[in-house]
């Protein structure tokens, strides 16, 4: 399976790229899907969570308080990674599943933290990045959700910098234009990536 691994800072446009290339026929597995589906009621990541946490990060209904799980983990280092040791290796593992039981020419990969975890290396073959100024990324993240801009700043803050996502990425998207000149550049981009997967082998 030729997998496109898709990055890109908070805000940058993720959801709508790999929307675009959904339409197209792309298979998407996205990392922030998984990670929401282990911490729903009743998630496989919820005792580990409660265990390294306590009960402070729980509603009284026994559900995660991603509001206070979100203040603890970007205040602290210490405790960001702790939570990241969790999630990550059973995110994962899910996305190999559900990678290896597509039937494509080639799928979209969609990780948010792709270059900070480095645990997908054995498995994507391209690194897609939509890339945005950081200012523009901050104003639609704060547009869309009721995070303070200290609160968005704080998690662009823990995320690789822009720079070094430019640096390794094998493609980029500019997601600073319209939606006309994005549906352009997925467009291009899956002619481009369907070569590459026939010549790799896939369907």
């Amino acid at each position: 399976m030729f997998v496109v691994g898709l990055t890109g800072g908070i805000g940058a446009g993720k959801s709508a790229v790999s929307e675009r290339f959904a339409r197209l026929g792309v298979p998407v597995v996205d990392t922030d899907v998984i990670a929401r589906e282990l911490t729903v009621s009743g998630g496989e990541a919820l005792p580990a969570i409660r265990e390294a946490f306590g009960n402070s990060v729980f509603s009284r209904a026994d559900e995660l308080d991603r509001a206070a799980l979100r203040q603890q983990v970007f205040a602290d280092p210490a405790a960001r990674a702790r939570l990241e040791a969790i999630l990550h290796p059973l995110i994962r593992r899910a996305a190999g599943q559900r990678l290896a039981a597509l039937d494509a020419p080639y799928a979209l990969l969609v990780v948010p933290l792709l270059l900070e975890t480095g645990a997908y290396a054995d498995i994507v073959q391209r690194t897609l990045l939509v890339d945005c100024p950081e200012s523009i990324r901050v104003e639609r993240v704060m547009a869309r959700s009721a995070l303070t801009r200290a609160e968005v700043e704080a998690i662009v803050a823990a995320q690789v910098h822009d720079e070094a996502r430019r640096a390794v990425a094998d493609d980029k998207i500019d997601n600073t234009g319209g939606l006309d000149a994005l549906d352009t550049a997925v467009a291009e981009l899956h002619v481009r990536y369907l070569e590459w997967a026939r010549a790799a082998g896939g369907l």
